[in-house]
């Protein structure tokens, strides 16, 4: 064989070899983003940005914008307590009910005291209360999460119906209405403000104290975590407690925005909390997840929920649409895992 028959056929295989090699690069570039499923989501939100611009001139404006940050700023607050759940194993279904109950408390302390600090201190420690009951019937009756959160699911929603005999509160002053409503410098809204704000702080406990580290390990392996030496019980309780807040907080936003209080709030926000968890990445077993990509999937959600109704698409959609996608995200998640 000549020298330069055997240059040419050194010269196709070193372009077969690279062409291999860019090949295996780009399957490797595919498969960190599938396995980095909080990436894949903020990729497919862009994607239905740009398809519902496209398919409506009203949606892509500053305006619709912000109106859809401030419509994921309830659920995202609420997925970001349920975050603390399911990164730990668990499960909190109770968080609409809360929603509704930590709403009313709220409510009647303004009515009583004319205070907004009181009124939101109130909320708030209706919400930790109710967290802190689930963590005690989960650690001390050893109740699994799933139940003892659906027991408490029917009692703070029979407690909300019950302190205000099922008639919403009104009336709200405009010192509270502001939360709800106001807007920095015209423009932001200040819920997304104080979303903005709160996930960055749960995001720096969650990485960088021993509470968030404690929080994945329970989810990784509660036994071990007990055995190497984590108060177990201690986080559990403080995790739920969390939750509880977190729904409180979400329930003072909603009703400053709407500008009442109504013990049937928060019906079905459990669902969707929880979606905007899964399809953020996190697994179903605990252990793993980012708070947020849970803040992605809350944005999905609503921007869903927003593109649909600009399209003039009924609302009885929504609850299947929102259905699938959870079942997508648990679907991936366990491909993923497979794989």
């Amino acid at each position: 064989m000549s020298k330069s028959h055997m240059k040419k056929v050194g010269n196709v295989n070193q372009n077969v070899s690279n062409e291999n090699q860019q090949n295996r690069s780009v399957l490797n570039i595919i498969q960190y983003f599938y396995q980095m499923q909080s990436i894949s989501m903020l990729f497919i939100l862009i994607i239905m940005w740009v398809v519902l611009s496209l398919l409506s001139p009203y949606f892509f404006t500053v305006n619709n914008l912000f109106e859809i940050t401030l419509q994921s700023a309830v659920i995202a607050l609420i997925a970001a307590g349920e975050s603390f759940v399911i990164f730990s194993g668990g499960i909190d279904l109770s968080v609409g009910s809360i929603f509704a109950f930590s709403a009313i408390v709220g409510g009647i302390a303004l009515q009583f005291t004319g205070s907004v600090i009181i009124s939101l201190m109130a909320s708030i420690g209706a919400g930790l209360f109710a967290g802190f009951c689930n963590g005690l019937a989960i650690i001390k009756l050893k109740i699994p999460p799933f139940v003892a959160t659906l027991g408490m699911m029917g009692i703070a929603r029979g407690l909300a119906l019950i302190l205000c005999n099922g008639i919403p509160i009104y009336r709200l002053p405009q010192e509270y209405l502001w939360i709800g409503q106001g807007r920095i410098a015209g423009i932001v809204p200040v819920p997304t403000i104080i979303v903005i704000v709160l996930f960055t702080i749960m995001y720096f406990i969650l990485r960088n104290t021993r509470f968030g580290r404690f929080t994945y390990a329970i989810g990784s392996n509660p036994e071990a975590t007990r055995l190497s030496g984590v108060n177990v019980s201690s986080v559990t309780l403080g995790i739920f407690m969390i939750c509880g807040m977190f729904a409180a907080i979400a329930a003072v936003i909603e009703s400053a925005r709407l500008g009442t209080m109504q013990p049937a709030s928060g019906n079905g926000y459990e669902l969707l909390a929880i979606g905007s968890v899964f399809i953020g990445g996190a697994s179903i077993y605990g252990g793993e997840g980012n708070i947020f990509a849970s803040l992605i999937g809350a944005l999905l959600v609503t921007t869903i929920r927003n593109g649909l109704n600009i399209l003039g698409v009924s609302a009885f959609y929504q609850y299947v649409v929102n259905g699938l996608i959870i079942i997508f995200a648990v679907a991936a998640d366990q491909i993923r895992r497979k794989y």
